[in-house]
Order: structure tokens, then C-alpha cells, then sequence
């Protein structure tokens, strides 16, 4: 009886093992996704900048400086992207924002 017991209880702790480990592994695959759509719409993003900095550039040829800094900006961002480092992707991604609200405004 009590080896029954026993048993029963080993069964339970190794099938928590088996779920707790699957959770994790479905945890893991859905942050790695949730990175690679982040880094999908970044690309996006970056890729259509080049097309709005010519539309600007049509009507606004006075704003040299504010086209620029947004093609500087974009610059830094990718750069951030390749190293890795999301504290400085973060801040690049800001002064991207910052530096297209300008672009905007034009």
C-alpha cells in the first residue's frame, strides 16, 4: 500500500515536470516571436523612412537640417538593432521619434 503511494506521488512530481517544462519551452518560443515581430516592424519602419525623406524633400528643400538629422537618426537605430543592446536600442529608437515628430511638423 504505502509503496503504492509512493509511486502514485513520483507519477504526479514527474508529469508537473513534464508540464512545468513544456510551459516554459511555449513561453520561450512565444517571447522569441514576440522579438522577431518587434524586429520585423523596426525593419519596416527603417525601410520606409528613406521613402519619406524624399517626399519631404519635395516640399520642404529648406529643411536640410530636419532631413538629415532623421537619416541620422535611422542610421543610429539600425546600428542599435545590429549590437543588441536594448538599452541602446531603446534610446535610438526614442531619438528616432523624437527626430521624425520634427520631420512631421514640417
Amino acid at each position: 500500500m504505502l509503496l503504492g503511494i509512493l509511486v502514485l506521488i513520483l507519477l504526479i512530481l514527474i508529469a508537473w515536470a513534464i508540464i512545468s517544462y513544456n510551459r516554459l519551452v511555449t513561453l520561450k518560443n512565444r517571447a522569441k516571436e514576440a522579438f522577431a515581430d518587434i524586429d520585423v516592424q523596426l525593419k519596416r519602419r527603417y525601410d520606409l523612412i528613406p521613402n519619406l525623406v524624399e517626399t519631404v524633400k519635395g516640399y520642404a528643400a529648406h529643411e536640410r537640417g530636419v532631413l538629415e538629422k532623421v537619416t541620422e537618426a535611422r542610421t543610429r537605430a539600425m546600428g542599435a538593432k545590429e549590437s543588441g543592446d536594448l538599452k541602446q536600442m531603446a534610446e535610438a529608437e526614442n531619438y528616432l521619434t523624437q527626430t521624425l515628430k520634427t520631420l512631421f511638423a514640417v
